[in-house]
């Protein structure tokens, strides 16, 4: 049993917060609107508590963003040193807003690139979980199979963690390499959005067989 600190209000946080929980995890909810945050955490029950974004410390040592990716690498520099040893997980898809068939990153980076760079020396990023809907993510399987939570980052302690985390939610974790890798796993939130606006589908999960 560990402390999960979600920062974001969004459908993905309350999952995440759900699933969580139905872990055994404590869960700390936080967003810039504190009553909005105070009542997704009544609403997700007991072990789960509010915070607000500049007011109080994170609880978690797994802190998960479950912001839009805009929003993100201000929040992460918002908090500062206070992250530093924690591992931060960056689920953001950082898709350009004009066309929705890019991504809005420089060109050879991603979003998990950007946010830590912006965040503190000390924080381990980990990319995981951007290539789940929230509402497969909530199923926890797809025909049956455990989902696939694929991950990258630059430090080996931060990703056994996530994994661990991952495990503990009954999902299988895929490590798929460095936080290079996170442009990919960026791309291929792009193209499973895209399959699943024009199959009129979001049940869409990529799965590795065997």
């Amino acid at each position: 049993m560990s402390t999960i600190s979600i920062i974001g209000l969004g459908t993905m946080a309350r999952v995440m917060g759900a699933r969580s929980l139905a872990a055994g995890h404590h869960v700390q909810v936080v967003g810039r609107d504190g009553s909005k945050a105070a009542a997704l955490a009544a609403e997700l029950g007991a072990n789960a508590t509010a915070g607000t974004v500049g007011s109080g410390a994170l609880a978690g040592d797994l802190v998960i963003l479950a912001v839009p990716y805009a929003a993100a690498a201000s929040v992460v520099g918002h908090y500062g040193d206070t992250l530093a040893g924690k591992v931060v997980v960056d689920i953001t898809n950082p898709f350009d807003p004009t066309s929705l068939t890019g991504l809005a990153t420089p060109d050879g980076s991603s979003a998990a690139q950007e946010i830590a760079k912006a965040a503190a020396p000390g924080a381990r990023l980990v990319k995981a979980f951007n290539t789940l809907f929230s509402g497969v993510l909530a199923s926890g399987e797809v025909e049956g199979h455990p989902l696939d939570v694929f991950l990258a980052g630059d430090d080996d302690h931060a990703k056994a963690s996530v994994s661990s985390f991952v495990e503990s939610l009954g999902l299988r974790p895929q490590d798929t390499g460095d936080l290079k890798t996170a442009h990919w796993l960026e791309g291929a939130g792009l193209l499973i959005v895209g399959l699943a606006k024009q199959q009129k589908n979001f049940a869409l999960s990529i799965k590795i067989l065997g």
